[in-house]
């Protein structure tokens, strides 16, 4: 099975062909959607981040800074800082020449005069990089290139019933087709890490299940708090899920069977052709998305059974669902109708198989839900307050 993308000159396959307009801090955040509204093809984002953060922070958000730039479907970057923020323009140009050999252009805005001035420039920079990326061809690409993130929010019992299982399906049709597929959530395998420890390659691989997960309740307790306090939410309580550990069987389902690789750390570079891997996220959907396509995932299937509008600048967000109601509410942001898995008459393999035709479509072009509304929103995990 193949799909059509762009191939990039660090080696990568991208399902989209965007410039990213990269705001190092939240003081250069208005300027670049301001720059990237005025040119089509163009894509930005808000980042409240990139400055009076510990260094811990400060890396994690130089993490997503520099994978979205990174993430194969950008053709190119123009990067946009205010000056005198932690995330100096040059440290976030030199991190992005580290992972890719895209192109890039680079803006200060203080040292260029100013808001206007900045988005005069910016403007013609990104119509210029648009262009030279309107050449490239798209070309036939195995499945195996293809890095599938997978995620859930606005869980209830419809989703460990119908949604992540129909999305573990998927999940181990495409690692046996050789590509790599992303579970994430940290904090909702609590409860059922050892399922999935289990199921690792090795005893290194099930160790690192396990610290994960004790990593983060222990960072819980060193400010007094746990876990359990603020999840499961009230929408999934109301939804039916009683339990965290409750909530966590259902959402390691969209692991499907397969054995587990590899652990990464938050947004770390992912890899292709890997199989099953784990990516260690917070549960926030915002944040957790973030790091996926920082890792470098095209494309992101999110699970829902009380529905929600998020999405990506980045990339694709397809959303799925098990559950009648939400499917019938909430069509303006649903992409996939999973109810089947529940209610019939379709079997699961003919729902996989149906769900995997939507993921080649939207690979091929086809714009999901979240894409054609705009949504762009990130949210970076973090560590402490601010300083």
């Amino acid at each position: 099975m193949n799909f059509y993308g762009y191939k990039r000159p660090d080696g990568k396959v991208g399902i989209r062909n965007h410039v990213l307009i990269l705001p190092t801090s939240i003081c250069a955040s208005d300027t670049t959607r301001i720059i990237a509204s005025q040119v089509e093809g163009a894509v930005t984002f808000n980042n409240q981040n990139g400055c009076s953060q510990v260094p811990p922070d400060m890396k994690l958000t130089m993490d997503i800074l520099v994978g979205y730039a990174a993430n194969p479907n950008i053709y190119g970057t123009v990067i946009v800082s205010l000056g005198c923020e932690n995330c100096q323009n040059d440290l976030v140009e030199e991190a992005i020449k580290q992972k890719t050999n895209k192109p890039i252009k680079k803006l200060v805005i203080q040292q260029e005069g100013g808001t206007i001035k900045t988005v005069e420039k910016g403007v013609r920079y990104a119509k210029e990089m648009v262009i030279e990326a309107s050449k490239l061809q798209k070309e036939s690409f195995p499945i195996s290139e293809l890095i599938l993130g997978t995620n859930c929010g606005g869980s209830d019992l419809s989703s460990g019933l119908g949604a992540n299982p129909l999305l573990g399906s998927l999940s181990d049709y495409i690692v046996e087709q050789g590509a790599t597929s992303v579970l994430c959530e940290t904090t909702e395998f609590l409860g059922a890490e050892h399922i999935l420890a289990r199921r690792g390659r090795n005893e290194e691989i099930s160790k690192k299940i396990y610290g994960i997960v004790h990593d983060y309740e222990k960072a819980l307790e060193r400010v007094g708090e746990e876990i359990r306090s603020g999840n499961p939410s009230p929408g999934n309580i109301a939804g039916g899920l009683t339990t965290l550990e409750e909530k966590s069987l259902g959402c390691i389902h969209k692991g499907g069977k397969s054995t587990i690789n590899e652990v990464y750390g938050y947004a770390e570079e992912l890899k292709t052709k890997e199989g099953l891997v784990i990516m260690d996220t917070p549960g926030n959907d915002a944040a957790s998305v973030a790091g996926l396509i920082a890792g470098g995932c095209q494309i992101v299937l999110f699970t829902t059974g009380l529905g929600t509008p998020t999405g990506n600048a980045v990339a694709p967000v397809l959303k799925i669902t098990a559950n009648k109601k939400t499917y019938e509410m909430m069509e303006d942001n649903i992409d996939f109708d999973a109810t089947g898995m529940i209610y019939g008459p379709e079997s699961e393999e003919e729902l996989r198989d149906k769900l995997m035709s939507d993921v080649i479509d939207v690979c091929n072009g086809k714009l999901v839900k979240a894409e054609s509304l705009g949504y762009i929103e990130t949210a970076i995990a973090r560590y402490c307050n601010y300083m």
